[in-house]
């Protein structure tokens, strides 16, 4: 298929520079606060005073803080695989 004499072609425009959001990307920021807080009841699992009748016989900071962990380090790394890029601004001097 050719294209018509008429039609306007896209006009040729130079590639966009981008960067990654870097600590800024909200993926960063929660899997952070995700991992301090699951540090501390990972701790608090491991070296403070445990009353496993009222869990049930399970140390509920441990496995909390563990879970915290975790769900943290998968934004992390959810957020370093596919960073998200944002176009630079440029500025008028």
């Amino acid at each position: 298929m050719t294209e018509s004499p008429n039609r306007p072609r896209n006009p040729v425009r130079a590639p966009e520079r981008r960067h990654s959001a870097g600590v800024l990307d909200i993926r960063n920021i929660i899997g952070g606060l995700l991992a301090v807080y699951g540090v501390i009841l990972l701790l608090m699992g491991l070296f403070a005073d445990t009353e496993p009748e009222k869990t049930g016989d399970v140390n509920a900071n441990l496995w909390a803080g563990i879970g915290l962990l975790v769900v943290g380090a998968v934004f992390i790394v959810w957020a370093w695989l596919r960073p998200v890029l944002v176009p630079e601004q440029k500025h008028s001097d």
